[in-house]
């Protein structure tokens, strides 16, 4: 069971020149835990072959035997934590992708989602390609396969070039990483160095853990080439205007990273700053919805000068999944992961901050618990505007029909969940939170359903959700 919200996509890192790449890269996916709890997976090189381990699970679970690492030998690694966005939850699907073909070994780690992939995919298959697995990524090593360009650089860009949206890649050969970030900087992606190692992540907290210096963001468009001659950059694309997702800032990120030039604590202490000059609500107590809307709370508090508390708890300790009894407890799944302080509640006017609500099912579950706890009055804050339109660039978000506030105003969802009052940032105090100006800036197809990269409609059965719309 999980909390109906957005998923995380995928986290990739990589280090090369290092004698203990594959430790610092098992590190480096703990950092990067929160962006896929489904499988992970290493591949390191030690100059003549490439070395692999993947397994579904969290990362201390597939990596917890230290014998494993003696199977990952060489000083350069590259690592992936996943959660599916495209393609099914299997063991043929964890990644990186590892494949020998006609030019060598090479394995591949993404985090995005190509929304041209099922056009892609067929013409690759009428020209006899085979694929193993479900994956978006795959297309990608076909490409590379087929293109008789002669450098891998722009084998890589010829194939990218035939691709449509999100992708943070890193590449491992024997002897280079490659990492590359598409032209719209759809998701983070950082450079760091650790002494004459170089390092990539898809944020700046998995560089903090291993002691990393942070040396930029990989930009928009950038490909990066590291060998034993050291760095080398190009941007072999088009060039575009940028449009990262807005909503790393809203609940994706770690609140300790920087990500697109800031501070993801900061911007979100600024969203709810930005709600209480928006809304000023009548309460005794804010409270976050953990962990997401701790700064956004924290930061209305600051503003309002209404008292902030934890009233809820969370549990840290649950798996992805558990046996769930039919009748014997009700609302059992959210109260595993969250359950109110009694003394805190009771009898007051809680004001509840939380950062999206997707289907409404946990808000509703939510409320009852703190009306149960002896709440006088329950007020609902959301800090980012209602998520109206799915995502296609790399979060697992619902299809539109599942999405409550595409089809619902806001008092219906209000009384739905059963709040006594609810109300959403407005889409002007999100930039003027981020420091986005007019907003063109960033994308924010989840909010407004204006997307920056336009995708083909397909009638396979396969593609009706994502194309439908």
């Amino acid at each position: 069971m999980k909390l109906q919200r957005p998923e995380e996509e995928c986290g990739i890192f990589g280090i090369y020149n290092h004698p203990e790449a594959a430790n610092l890269t098992y590190l480096g996916l703990y950092a990067l835990q929160h962006r896929g709890q489904e499988s992970c997976g290493i591949v390191s090189s030690d100059g003549a072959v490439l070395h692999s381990h993947k397994n579904m699970g969290l990362v201390a679970d597939v990596f917890g035997n230290q014998e494993i690492f003696k199977k990952l030998p060489g000083k350069a690694a590259i690592g992936h934590v996943r959660y599916s966005t495209t393609g099914s939850s299997v063991i043929k699907n964890v990644q990186p992708l590892m494949v020998d073909y006609s030019r060598g070994s090479i394995a591949i780690a993404h985090n995005g989602n190509i929304v041209n992939a099922q056009l892609v995919k067929d013409e690759l298959e009428a020209w006899g390609s085979i694929f193993q697995t479900t994956m978006d990524t795959e297309i990608i090593v076909h490409l590379l396969a087929t293109s008789k360009a002669n450098s891998l650089v722009d084998r890589l860009t010829e194939s990218l070039n035939t691709v449509k949206g999100a992708y943070c890649l890193l590449l491992l050969t024997k002897t280079r990483m490659i990492a590359v970030r598409d032209p719209n900087g759809f998701r983070p992606l950082c450079l760091g160095k650790l002494g004459n190692s170089y390092v990539v992540a898809s944020e700046s907290c998995a560089l903090d853990l291993i002691e990393a210096e942070f040396v930029k963001e990989i930009e928009p468009g950038e490909l990066i080439v590291v060998d034993k001659n050291g760095l080398t950059s190009f941007f072999p694309f088009k060039k575009i205007e940028p449009t990262p997702c807005i909503f790393e800032f809203v609940y994706f990120a770690r609140p300790d990273s920087y990500i697109f030039g800031k501070n993801v604590y900061a911007v979100r202490k600024e969203l709810g700053r930005q709600l209480a000059r928006e809304y000023q609500i009548d309460a005794d107590i804010v409270i976050p919805v953990p962990d997401s809307g701790g700064p956004a709370a924290l930061g209305y508090a600051q503003e309002s000068g209404i008292r902030f508390e934890f009233g809820l708890m969370r549990n840290h300790y649950v798996g992805r999944t558990f046996i769930e009894p039919q009748q014997s407890i009700r609302h059992f799944g959210v109260k595993i992961k969250l359950n109110p302080v009694r003394d805190i509640l009771k009898g007051k006017r809680v004001l509840v901050i939380d950062d999206s609500i997707v289907r409404g099912t946990t808000s509703r579950k939510i409320i009852k618990m703190i009306r149960s706890a002896g709440a006088k009055e329950v007020h609902t804050l959301i800090s980012s505007p209602p998520t109206s339109y799915p995502c296609y660039y790399g979060i697992d978000t619902p299809n539109r029909k599942e999405l409550i506030s595409s089809s619902h105003t806001i008092e219906e969802i209000r009384k739905y969940i059963t709040a006594d009052s609810l109300n959403y940032l407005s889409e002007q105090g999100l930039l003027d939170a981020v420091g986005g100006g007019d907003g063109n800036n960033y994308c924010k197809a989840c909010f407004t359903g204006g997307y920056p990269v336009k995708f083909p409609k397909l009638t396979a059965e396969s593609q009706l959700d994502l194309f439908e719309e």
